[in-house]
C-alpha cells in the first residue's frame, strides 16, 4: 500500500513571468553600491582608511607602517601624515596613477627609494615635511612633470643636488625650511623656471661665495618682509649674522666667476677631443722615430756588411810612442847584441 504521495506546489505562470522578466542587474548594482563610500572596505578605498566622495582616502594617524595596499585609479588625494611609514620602495603607489595631491607628514621617513613616486605622474602636491631625510637620491622627483608644490620642511637634508629634484617645470612653491642646508648647489634653482615661492629661514647658511646663486635668485624674486628677516646667513669664524638680501652682486666680486652653459659645452666638447689629438700625435711621433732609428740601424749594418774586412798589418810598430821594446831572448838580434 502506498502513502500519500506529497509534491512540491509549483507557482503560478504569470509568476514565473514576471520573474524572469525582471530587471536583476539592477538589483545586483543596487546590491554591489550598498555600502557607503565613507566606509572602510568600499570600492577603490584602501582597505584600512575612509574614503569620502571625490577621491580622497584618508588614512592619518593609523599607526601604519607602509602604505596601504589597494590604491586606485580614482584617488585624487592620499593622506598618510602622522604614521610610521620609515621607507618608501620602488612602486609604492602602483596603481594611483590619477592621484594629484600626496601627504607624508610626521612619518619618521628617512629612506625614500629613487622609483617610489614612479607612476604619479598627474601628482600636483607632495609634502614631505617633519620626516628624517638626510639625502635625496638622484631622479627621486623626476617622473613628477606636473608637480607644483613640494615641501622638504623640517628634515636633516645637509646638501640638495640638483639631480635630486631633477627638471620640474611647473614648480612653483619649494620649501626647504629647518633643514641643514649651508648653500644650494649650482644650477638647482636654474632647472626650476617656473618657481616663485622659496622658503628658507631655519637653515645654517654659510655667508661665503657658494651663497651667490642663491643671493642672484633672491634678487628677482624678492621673500616677503616678514620672511627676509629670518633668513641669515653666518661668516666662517664669527659670530655674525647677514641676511642674504643683503649680499648684492658687488659682493661677490672677489669670488671666481662660474662658467656659464655654453663655455661648459664647449669644455666638454673639446676636453676629449684635445686629448684623443695630442695621444694621436704623441703615437705618430713615436712611432716615427722608432723606424727611423731602425733605418738607420738597417743601414749601419748593410754598410758593414759592404765592406772587405781588415788585413793584419805585417809591420806593425812596435811602440807607436817611439821606445823600442825589449828584444825577445830568443831572437837572432838578442844574440847578436849578446
Amino acid at each position: 500500500m502506498r502513502g500519500p504521495s506529497w509534491s512540491r506546489p509549483r507557482p503560478p505562470p504569470l509568476l514565473l513571468l514576471l520573474l524572469l522578466l525582471s530587471p536583476w542587474p539592477v538589483w545586483a548594482q543596487v546590491s554591489a553600491t550598498a555600502s557607503p563610500s565613507g566606509s572602510p572596505g568600499a570600492p577603490d578605498c584602501p582597505e584600512v582608511c575612509t574614503c569620502v566622495p571625490g577621491g580622497l582616502a584618508s588614512c592619518s594617524a593609523l599607526s601604519l607602517p607602509a602604505v596601504p595596499a589597494g590604491l586606485s585609479l580614482r584617488l585624487r588625494a592620499l593622506l598618510l601624515d602622522h604614521n610610521r611609514v620609515r621607507a618608501l620602495p620602488p612602486g609604492a603607489f602602483a596603481g594611483a596613477g590619477a592621484l594629484q595631491r600626496l601627504d607624508l607628514r610626521e612619518n619618521g621617513l628617512h629612506s625614500v627609494h629613487v622609483r617610489a613616486f614612479w607612476g604619479l605622474g598627474a601628482l600636483q602636491l607632495l609634502d614631505l615635511s617633519a620626516n628624517q631625510l638626510e639625502a635625496l637620491a638622484p631622479g627621486t622627483f623626476a617622473p613628477l612633470r606636473a608637480l607644483r608644490n613640494l615641501s622638504l620642511a623640517g628634515n636633516r637634508l645637509a646638501r640638495l643636488e640638483p639631480a635630486a629634484l631633477g627638471a620640474l617645470p611647473l614648480l612653483r612653491s619649494l620649501s626647504l625650511q629647518d633643514n641643514e642646508l649651508a648653500a644650494l648647489a649650482p644650477g638647482l634653482l636654474g632647472r626650476l623656471p617656473a618657481l616663485d615661492a622659496l622658503h628658507l629661514r631655519g637653515n645654517p647658511w654659510g655667508c661665503g661665495c657658494a651663497l651667490r646663486p642663491l643671493c642672484a635668485w633672491l634678487r628677482r624674486h624678492p621673500l616677503p618682509a616678514s620672511e627676509a628677516e629670518t633668513v641669515l646667513c653666518v661668516w666662517p669664524g664669527r659670530l655674525t649674522l647677514s641676511p642674504l638680501t643683503a649680499f648684492s652682486d658687488a659682493a661677490f666680486s672677489h669670488c671666481a666667476q662660474p662658467l656659464a652653459l655654453r663655455d661648459l659645452a664647449v669644455v666638454y666638447a673639446l676636453g676629449p677631443a684635445s686629448f684623443l689629438v695630442s695621444l694621436a700625435s704623441c703615437l705618430a711621433l713615436g712611432s716615427g722615430l722608432t723606424a727611423c732609428h731602425a733605418r738607420r740601424r738597417r743601414r749601419r749594418l748593410r754598410t758593414a756588411a759592404l765592406r772587405p774586412p781588415r788585413l793584419p798589418d805585417p809591420n806593425p810598430d812596435p811602440d807607436p810612442h817611439g821606445c823600442a821594446s825589449p828584444a825577445d831572448p830568443g831572437s837572432p838580434a838578442a844574440a847578436a847584441q849578446a
